[in-house]
């Protein structure tokens, strides 16, 4: 026999073996399960008694019927109803934000230990996709001392399952971990709540606001069978350790989640989403990690948790959230999942327009700018206006944010109009969808980030000097103008990407003279004199 047909007899010997494997599986787990009355296996047939009970070869599943049997099963987390909820994928078209919002929200409270688990779904519609989520939150880097060399990077390492109606079952081999359900949709109202049992699971809880209270909180903290503890609020959920939470929030779980809420709640104020009630219901992951100190990715927030506390020191004490370094950090990663691409986050705010939430709330919170501390108003005004270059080549981030800044602290003043950016946020939101669904229509897959015209920093640039003289009725052209807005060339830099910036002269003029059309009145003073 050739090499190719000995590899595929042996294909065909796994693949029959695995199957085996299954169906034996699942054969035993109904024969276990048939001591129960309902497909969910949540009360036990008429007449079972402990000898039936006994024969049944799974322990987990033979607790539980000894549990239902003696009428001691609270069996508070195992099984639930989960309703969908919208993808985190349309509320970042909806939004303009891309899709850091959490793919974890159907939190269970269940520890899945290694080894095989019988799960039962009930309720999925035919075409519905639900899947079982366990995400790694242990998972640390080989050497422990180089941790930000993780060969596995910085994600959330996980397994997926797709969960089916009936009995499932799934065997975690490499890690146990906490459970979530994932269950979106572009329209939830419209689908229908399924209900899970975790047969074989263990109860570890979670808190939630608008349930629990500090009691609760310190109960499922000393309780938690596994070193993570989930908990929500309105629009934060957390994934940290029990021993950091019971180090530095014991006591606090309501004063630490609804911190918490308020700081994401005062980026929603100034994002216009409170102002125009686009408020969504899904909320932000601000979880655990064992690579970087703080960070964003593509599943929300992370924080560096150790022995020694590191991160986790500031980030679980109530009172040290919404005060200093850790208010800023916070708002810091948090902002990077509103930046509104690419018309408030074209190459070079990567870390500049994000900050613009973190000054918004340290200040909401009357902490002490950052921006006045470190002196960039009058290092802005010195590298950038006296220097007559873009404000994009300033390397300093600081610098860069101040523009905007100085923005926000003229229209709350002397241009009295509180909203200039909820409005402008607003406006860029819309501006994203026409484009967007202008595209659609003419059957083209958009993404504002696909061609050289997107990326191009100038392209979004003057739209933004433009939108703002629009929304705010002011011509803004001279301010703009100090700070570089209308510099003209070409300058190639990397922004968490490589981008060109072009920029010609006729690009400028067309822009200065649309402004010039508004007739408009200039600022009342000098917008790049102000300062915190």
């Amino acid at each position: 026999m050739n090499k190719t047909l000995l590899t595929l007899a042996a294909t065909c010997l796994l693949t029959s073996s695995l199957w085996a494997q299954s169906a034996k599986d699942f054969k035993q787990a109904y024969q276990n399960l048939s001591v129960f009355d309902d497909a969910l296996a949540t009360k036990l047939k008429p007449g079972i008694k402990k000898k039936q009970i006994e024969a049944i070869t799974d322990p987990n599943i033979q607790k539980l019927a000894f549990d239902i049997l003696a009428g001691t099963d609270k069996n508070q987390y195992r099984l639930a109803t989960y309703n969908a909820l919208l993808s985190p994928n349309t509320l970042g078209h909806q939004l303009a934000i891309g899709d850091g919002y959490s793919k974890y929200e159907n939190v269970t409270g269940v520890y899945l230990p290694i080894g095989k688990h019988v799960i039962i779904a009930e309720g999925i519609e035919e075409g519905k996709e639900v899947k079982l989520l366990i995400p790694n939150w242990m998972r640390k880097a080989p050497n422990p001392e180089e941790p930000t060399k993780d060969p596995k990077g910085w994600g959330i390492e996980k397994k997926e399952f797709t969960l089916r109606n009936g009995v499932n079952i799934i065997n975690l081999t490499d890690f146990g971990s906490l459970a979530y359900i994932s269950y979106f949709s572009n329209e939830p109202s419209k689908e229908k709540p399924i209900t899970v049992n975790f047969v074989t699971g263990q109860e570890n809880g979670y808190f939630d606001i608008n349930k629990h209270k500090n009691a609760d909180w310190d109960n499922m903290l000393s309780k938690a069978v596994y070193p993570i503890l989930d908990a929500k609020g309105k629009h934060i959920q957390i994934a940290y350790p029990v021993e950091s939470l019971q180090k530095y929030a014991a006591g606090k779980g309501e004063e630490l989640i609804s911190n918490y809420d308020s700081l994401v709640y005062r980026q929603h104020r100034i994002m216009g989403l409170i102002k125009y009630n686009k408020v969504p219901d899904n909320k932000v992951l601000a979880r655990v990690n064992y690579n970087y100190y703080m960070f964003r990715d593509g599943d929300g927030v992370a924080y560096m948790g150790d022995k020694k506390g590191y991160a986790m020191a500031m980030v679980t004490k109530p009172e040290s959230v919404i005060k200093g370094d850790p208010c800023w950090g916070f708002s810091h990663e948090v902002g990077h999942v509103h930046q509104t691409r690419p018309m408030f986050n074209w190459g070079g705010l990567g870390e500049v327009s994000n900050n613009l939430f973190s000054l918004y709330v340290m200040r909401s919170f009357n902490n002490e700018s950052r921006i006045k501390n470190q002196d960039n108003f009058n290092k802005a005004r010195k590298s950038i206006i006296d220097a007559k270059i873009s404000y994009l080549q300033d390397p300093d981030v600081f610098n860069r944010l101040v523009p905007f800044w100085q923005l926000q602290l003229y229209f709350e003043s002397a241009g009295n109009n509180p909203d200039f950016y909820p409005d402008l946020f607003e406006a860029f939101r819309q501006q994203y969808l026409k484009t967007a669904n202008n595209s659609r229509r003419n059957r083209v897959n958009w993404n504002p980030m696909n061609n050289q015209q997107e990326r191009n920093p100038a392209v979004h640039q003057l739209n933004f000097i433009k939108t703002a003289c629009e929304i705010s009725k002011t011509d803004l052209t001279d301010f703009f103008d100090q700070y570089g807005f209308f510099f003209v060339g070409n300058m190639k830099y990397n922004d968490y990407g490589d981008y060109n910036y072009e920029m010609t002269q006729e690009m400028v003029d067309s822009c200065k003279a649309a402004i010039k059309a508004m007739n408009l009145p200039k600022p009342k003073v000098d917008i790049s004199s102000l300062t915190d």
